[in-house]
């Protein structure tokens, strides 16, 4: 499946127009349906779908693991789920991106359990790391990319979509699927920190969040009470760490 397309644009340039082929990303409606009742619609481009839904209901809490999953079917962009008790944890579960404010959400969440210790080095490298394997962003700029880091097992998952949490689900999602270590393992991804964010982070047993981008304070918040260690502003030979400072090693 070609994951970009070609179209016909202007292109303005010291002081200069011409007209030239512009390769975009092809992005569509993905339709994620659960025991048949309940449906989500989202925009993705369309590769990894399977990894996306497992990611999608670990990060909502839907989910605590693989073994709940009976069934994934892909037909184009429908995702057809079947899972265990779905009827009964519906109820309980709080969606990351829900109404009622990042206030009310970090109520559902407990504070993760980790000995993770990461070098400043390696986030440094791993952020060029992430850049060098972002293909379709290379061509188009116009995804995000997120990597799941286990050094354990030497993984470092990549994947790509229009949406950043997308992208997030993707990786956890293949991590589940690998059965990785979560509490000894990281994401590193291009995008904002906010509360939905953290929120999937803190719901999946992550404890750090690597970004090129900022947090905002519901994300801050959220990290704090989870005890996810957020990394912000990476860039060649720099970087801030905002909450749970110990996990980085300097």
């Amino acid at each position: 499946m070609k994951l970009t397309r070609n179209i016909n644009a202007i292109s303005y340039k010291n002081g200069e127009n011409i007209q030239k082929s512009e390769e975009i990303v092809y992005d569509e409606t993905t339709n994620l349906k659960i025991n048949n009742k309940h449906k989500y619609n989202f925009s993705s481009i369309n590769n990894s779908l399977k990894d996306f839904a497992t990611g999608y209901m670990i990060g909502e809490g839907i989910i605590k693991n693989l073994e709940e999953i009976k069934k994934i079917n892909i037909n184009g962009m429908n995702i057809d789920v079947e899972i265990e008790n779905y009827k009964e944890k519906k109820d309980l579960v709080l969606p990351s991106d829900s109404a009622g404010g990042w206030r009310s959400k970090i109520n559902s969440i407990s504070p993760i359990k980790s000995d993770l210790k990461v070098e400043k080095d390696e986030l440094l490298l791993n952020i060029e790391k992430l850049r060098k394997n972002a293909e379709i962003w290379q061509k188009t700029g116009g995804t995000h990319v997120a990597a799941f880091v286990n050094n354990d097992k030497n993984q470092f998952i990549v994947r790509e979509d229009v949406s950043r949490h997308v992208a997030v689900d993707k990786v956890i999602g293949a991590a589940t699927r690998k059965k990785l270590d979560f509490s000894n393992s990281y994401i590193i991804y291009s995008g904002r920190m906010p509360a939905d964010m953290v929120i999937k982070i803190v719901r999946s047993g992550i404890p750090l969040l690597a970004s090129n981008a900022a947090p905002s304070f519901s994300g801050y918040s959220v990290a704090e009470k989870g005890n996810v260690t957020l990394v912000g502003f990476i860039r060649e030979d720099r970087f801030n760490v905002y909450t749970h400072w110990d996990r980085v090693i300097f």
